[in-house]
């Protein structure tokens, strides 16, 4: 069986690669000036995503006036394929253009609309996500950073206290889509609002939390707010309602994020094919057989992460709903994570050494990076990005196999 789409779809592609041949930027302009973090968006960076923003492929399943080209689901999952394909990232800032900027669509006034979400579209500012904390990584119903409104609702101030950590891009982002208490006293999952807040505001700090690889640039941050206050004006939607609209922001990530993760995983696959035949080599004949055995097994588990990823996209462009995404998402995570050590395995103890591959600049999402053990060291954050993968597991029971609540 052969799947393809329709040649109204393959045109739009054509028109898509046409331009991205034509516009793009160049792997040593990526080189030279690479981002530092996912709310670091470097010059050329900017440029890019008001370029893709003007020419409607920024976002093309919205209206050009934000970026789009009323495109359907099908086209938009044509454009992700291509400039995965070309290793051209539509932003640096994942998470402000794929969750902040459609949440305060979806949910913000107008004003925020103008200032925030077109801020991020047109490549002018970035934002991160300040969700998790010491006490509520997976849990975001059990965060305790608080929001206390002094004043009323149009001229008075939201004072916020409270520690976020695990923050992406925080050390270098405009401002954060922050997650905080506001109604301390209702159950758990009530009294969650969400709040606009510069991250060059008094009382703000932040702590980068360097990573096993790659320590001289890190991504993930600690983020204290100590009496922050912002305009009340800055609350996203309505009062209390955070713990329903982080539910449809997540969905904006989850949606389409299984394009990047097959097609990081097949790049890998492909990479590992290309070097095995002389490792297989020096092996004895029964060690190359298990190790021939694994990588069959990893071409197995990426093809089916294709076709399990195709599937639910499928339900999704029909107007559905598609749980089988949660069940994508762990699968790919763990794919990914299997293909890095078997091919450490493979390659002996060569793949202990690091930074031995030179960095590109490109950080096209979930491109694959560095040396093997390396790849292998980050691949245990794609199990805890987009939803842990515990988390996931326990959507598939409840959603996809129907299990009841333990």
């Amino acid at each position: 069986m052969r799947l393809r789409f329709d040649d109204g779809v393959e045109q739009f592609r054509e028109e898509f690669r046409s331009w991205l041949a034509a516009h793009r930027p160049t792997p040593e302009e990526m080189a030279a000036d690479p981002p530092r973090s996912t709310g670091h968006a470097p010059e050329w960076v900017r440029r890019w995503t008001r370029q893709m923003f003007d020419a409607g492929w920024l976002v093309p399943g919205w209206p050009p006036e934000l970026g789009g080209r009323n495109a359907g689901p099908i086209e938009t999952f044509v454009v992700l394929e291509e400039l995965a394909a070309a290793k051209v990232p539509r932003t640096t800032n994942v998470q402000g253009l794929g969750i902040v900027a459609p949440s305060i669509v979806d949910y913000g006034t107008p004003e925020q609309v103008r200032d925030y979400a077109m801020a991020i579209l047109h490549g002018e500012a970035t934002a991160c996500l300040g969700m998790s904390e010491p006490d509520a990584g997976s849990d975001l119903a059990s965060l305790s950073t608080r929001a206390v409104l002094e004043g009323d609702d149009e001229t008075g101030e939201w004072v916020i206290d409270g520690q976020k950590v695990w923050t992406s891009g925080a050390n270098y982002a405009d401002f954060c889509f922050l997650f905080c208490r506001t109604e301390p006293d209702l159950p758990k999952h009530q009294g969650i609002s969400i709040l606009l807040v510069p991250m060059d505001a008094p009382g703000i700090t932040v702590r980068p939390l360097p990573e096993i690889v790659h320590p001289g640039e890190p991504d993930l941050n600690e983020v204290f707010l100590d009496g922050v206050r912002v305009p009340a004006a800055n609350l996203v939607g309505r009062r209390g309602d955070g713990w329903a609209m982080a539910n449809g922001s997540l969905a904006h990530e989850r949606g389409m994020v299984w394009v990047s993760a097959v097609m990081g995983l097949e790049e890998s696959l492909a990479t590992l094919l290309e070097q095995a035949p002389p490792l297989l080599d020096r092996m004895g004949p029964e060690e190359r057989a298990v190790a021939t055995d694994a990588i069959v097994r990893i071409a197995i588990d990426t093809q089916a992460a294709r076709c399990l990823g195709q599937r639910g996209f499928a339900r999704l462009a029909r107007g559905g709903s598609a749980p089988e995404q949660a069940l994508m998402k762990l699968y790919a995570s763990d794919c990914r994570q299997q293909v890095a050590r078997v091919a450490a395995d493979i390659q002996g103890p060569d793949a202990l050494e690091l930074g031995a591959i030179a960095d590109d600049g490109t950080h096209a999402v979930d491109e694959p990076r560095g040396t093997w053990m390396e790849q292998y060291f980050h691949s245990f954050a794609n199990t805890i990005s987009a939803g842990t993968s515990e988390i996931q597991r326990n959507i598939i029971a409840e959603r996809v196999l129907g299990l009841p609540r333990g």
